[in-house]
């Protein structure tokens, strides 16, 4: 929960503008304010505060404990013109609501956090659980020193600078990311806080055979383990967290990658696991019996066959979804009593991440705060090269770029791809929107289970358009391609025909270049054959880039020699009218006086 804390009018109606639009808020009006801010300080996760920065510190500085555990602070003015996160920033995600209170009160976010104010991710902002020298760390990233990348395995971190490579000098900083409580099988048990040097091939991989090091490190713990349990009605959630425990001690796991326990549907409700799952701070996950079943391990049983349906519950529910068994099956052994649960431990392979991003029509202003997101999140973007430019200074420093010319989507999509499975953050690009005639689908053609997809929408080239010349897409439309690159002439003639006979308004895509100068005429004849020469129909070129241009004419008046490949055309259905120069079509289908 957000606590509000106005003090003066302009606070409270500010206040009340932020309650309205990001939810799960409360104001408090204590008397005097230190009360409300002590209140809030206990119940909430965030504050913000409608006070002078200088006023706020005096207030919360008794209250400091923890930066891990104190709520993020952000200060608002009296007018409403700056957002600054005072404390909390990265932890307790004050940076990310003081963009978040400027959008909605058209403020200015003013992040002084060094990492931010450069444009270089946090190292304590990726949701891992994180450990070390984070300051002496991020300081190296912040002067541009060499700093040393060490992983496990390739995990799809966002674009790091580019002194950060596997082969930086074996005593710079360094950044650690692993699931090992060392980084190595026999480094000492204390290598966690003493740091440790890994004898690492030129890839960055963690390999057997440590010796301590005194460079600054950080060590990242991403969520890779999944543990598997299996229990007997009444097993506590002592015998359970003291087996999980053991079981990765002497793997030499840290609890601190645990992803989620997994179990059998039958034990879901089990107060022991449920507690248990509580407690380590992770989800529990129950699986249908007859899937377990279907898993192969190594160590079936017929006990639990018996009692839930299947040979396996604590292997099998691990291994549920693919993975290495790292601890097979091994029981609790309680002083004096028979065993209650069975744990089995399974560390899953990095999945690749692609986000499908949508630039919109070319302008910034219509760009998506998501899409934004996107790129920043991305180590590697994907794209043709004009629309790489469009967003290059969005990127964070360190980001690699594959770009190419006009021509070979599926080379882009490919290649795509390809990074994503190899367990990097890939943002593939397009102009519009990436699911209309764009990247989406040769990559999703591509594309299979074993990455994370996500779609970015986006402004499309229609819809753009359709703003400009007025709302031509007001009743059922559809979008063609003129294309016959890739689609034959007689099935794109087809599409023409059914959308003038089903009378929809028709906008077309790729209308007409130098080599395909007839098809844009014979498309229009199709459809009037069955529209009035007085039909409306609006131009739009180039839409919000600096030679834009629009208007709106007739079926009969068009001409077609003013329209190129970044012009769309949208061909009025019968109902469609010309009202003070804008194109309409009404949401009746009867015209509407």
């Amino acid at each position: 929960m957000i606590g509000l804390i106005p003090v003066t009018a302009a606070g409270r109606q500010a206040a009340a503008r932020l309650a309205a639009s990001l939810g799960d808020c409360r104001v408090y009006a204590e008397e005097p304010v230190a009360a409300s801010v002590r209140l809030a300080w206990d119940e909430c996760e965030q504050l913000v505060c409608f006070l002078a920065t200088g006023a706020t510190v005096r207030l919360i500085a008794p209250l400091l404990a923890d930066k891990r555990t104190d709520p993020g602070v952000v200060c608002v003015d009296e007018a409403g013109r700056f957002a600054v996160p005072l404390t909390g920033g990265h932890d307790g995600g004050a940076n990310a609501l003081a963009e978040r209170i400027a959008a909605v009160l058209d403020a200015q976010p003013v992040l002084t956090t060094g990492t931010d104010a450069v444009g270089i991710p946090g190292l304590d902002t990726l949701g891992w659980h994180y450990e070390g020298d984070l300051a002496a760390v991020s300081r190296a990233l912040l002067d541009g020193v060499p700093v040393r990348l060490v992983q496990d395995q390739q995990h799809p971190l966002p674009a790091l600078p580019a002194t950060v490579r596997p082969d930086a000098p074996a005593d710079a900083p360094r950044i650690i990311v692993t699931d090992r409580t060392a980084t190595g099988p026999t480094a000492p048990a204390d290598a966690v806080s003493r740091t440790a040097e890994p004898t690492a091939p030129a890839s960055g991989g963690l390999a057997a055979g440590t010796v301590a090091a005194a460079a600054p490190t950080v060590l990242l713990r991403p969520r890779s383990l999944v543990v598997g349990v299996g229990a007997s009605r009444g097993a506590s959630a002592e015998e359970v967290l003291g087996l999980i425990a053991d079981a990765l001690a002497e793997a030499g796991l840290s609890p601190h990658s645990l992803d989620h326990l997994a179990t059998v549907d039958a034990k879901a409700d089990e107060p022991g696991l449920v507690e248990a799952a509580r407690v380590l701070g992770v989800r529990l996950v129950a699986h249908p019996a007859e899937a377990l079943a279907a898993v192969d391990v190594p160590n079936p049983s017929d006990a639990p066959l018996a009692a839930v349906g299947t040979p396996s519950v604590a292997e099998a529910a691990a291994l549920l979804g693919g993975g290495e068994l790292l601890v097979p099956k091994r029981k609790s052994a309680p002083e004096g009593r028979a065993a209650m649960c069975t744990v089995a431990v399974v560390r899953r392979r990095p999945r690749g991440r692609l986000a499908l991003v949508g630039l919109g029509p070319g302008a910034r202003d219509l760009l998506t705060p998501r899409a934004r997101t996107e790129l920043r999140r991305a180590s590697i973007i994907v794209g043709l090269d004009q629309y790489v430019d469009q967003i290059r200074d969005l990127l964070r420093p360190g980001t690699r770029i594959e770009e190419t010319g006009l021509g070979a989507e599926e080379e882009r999509a490919r290649s795509a791809v390809r990074l994503a499975e190899q367990g990097h953050a890939v943002a593939l690009i397009g102009s519009g929107d990436a699911g209309v005639y764009a990247m989406a689908s040769p990559a999703l053609a591509e594309a299979g289970a074993d990455i994370d997809v996500v779609g970015v929408p986006g402004v499309t080239a229609a819809l753009a358009a359709s703003s400009l010349l007025g709302a031509p897409l007001g009743h059922d439309h559809v979008s063609i391609s003129l294309s016959d690159l890739h689609t034959p002439w007689e099935v794109i003639e087809r599409r023409v025909r059914a959308a003038a006979e089903a009378d929809l308004v028709v906008t077309f895509y790729n209308p007409r270049s130098r080599g395909r100068d007839w098809q844009l005429p014979k498309a229009l004849s199709l459809l009037a054959e069955h529209r009035e020469p007085s039909t409306p129909v609006g131009v739009a070129h180039a839409i919000s880039r600096p030679d834009e241009w629009h208007t709106v004419t007739t079926l009969a008046e068009l001409d077609v020699t003013t329209v190129d490949m970044t012009t769309v055309v949208v061909v009025g259905n019968t109902a469609s009218r010309a009202v003070a120069g804008r194109m309409v079509t009404p949401r009746g289908y009867r015209w509407q006086l």
